[in-house]
């Protein structure tokens, strides 16, 4: 069997109402080879029965190939790094369950860019489905620097592809990070490579109240500035401008929170 173009790799955990949509936008990619990796965290809706069912249906053809990692304990993390530790793969992608691709050609899309570029990790932008409508991103992301990437995460995770070479050499995600661990890895990443950069859509956000980003966004943005401070070395002026920044996102959190909450 020829080795796959890329991995892409869905975790799972109660993923019931989304997991569809999130796995036919991976089947219907075109023009490059691909295995899909869903991983499994113990569900107890009706998601594992869907993955059988869809592991059974795929399971006599080569492309694509399925595999599947059932009742990974650990947390996103850990079911992350298990579904690279089988990936075969030349590029890795993540894609949550609740977000899906937005075009058949996405795979064929950053193809062609990593062959053009040469690049060794590449990130494109994302669009937003809020109370099931499909929104253009409301964010004008920076260029690519990595002072730029240390000032904020604006790097998509389910918009980012990684050669499995640079992720091996990286590492992998840090399992002791419930929220930050993308960021993490990107300033890793970003310290062995310059990624390339495209301003297109490639995926949909699903943002809801079970989301966890969403859910726990305090406990998030302050993980996020843990793991910005762990790579800003010690340079006590660098440090200030991040406990600055971080407070004035904080406070502008806690202000939209409340107003939400006042609605």
């Amino acid at each position: 069997m020829m080795k796959p173009r890329f991995s892409i790799i869905t975790c799972t955990l109660n993923s019931e109402p989304w997991l569809r949509t999130c796995v036919e936008s991976v089947l219907m990619q075109e023009d490059t080879s691909f295995e899909y990796i869903l991983v499994d965290g113990g569900s107890i809706d009706g998601t594992l029965d869907y993955l059988r069912n869809l592991q059974t249906t795929f399971s006599s053809q080569s492309s694509p190939r399925i595999k599947r990692l059932d009742n990974v304990a650990g947390g996103i993390s850990r079911a992350m790094n298990a579904g690279m530790e089988i990936a075969s793969g030349d590029i890795i992608a993540h894609l949550h369950s609740d977000d899906f691709y937005l075009r058949k050609d996405v795979l064929a899309t950053v193809d062609h860019a990593f062959q053009t570029t040469a690049c060794r990790w590449l990130f494109g932008r994302t669009m937003s489905v809020i109370e099931g409508k499909l929104r253009a991103e409301n964010y004008q992301a920076p260029r690519y620097s990595r002072a730029q990437l240390l000032r904020g995460n604006f790097i998509p995770h389910p918009a980012t592809f990684v050669s499995r070479a640079l992720m091996w050499e990286a590492g992998f995600f840090d399992t002791r990070l419930k929220y930050a661990m993308d960021y993490d890895l990107w300033l890793r990443l970003s310290n062995i490579a310059e990624p390339c950069q495209i301003a297109l859509p490639l995926t949909a956000f699903r943002e809801h109240a079970g989301s966890l980003s969403t859910r726990e966004r305090s406990k998030a943005m302050a993980e996020d500035f843990q793991v910005r401070l762990s790579h800003s070395g010690i340079n006590p002026f660098a440090r200030l401008s991040h406990l600055a920044r971080y407070c004035v996102r904080r406070r502008r959190a806690q202000l939209a929170m409340n107003g939400a909450s006042h609605a």
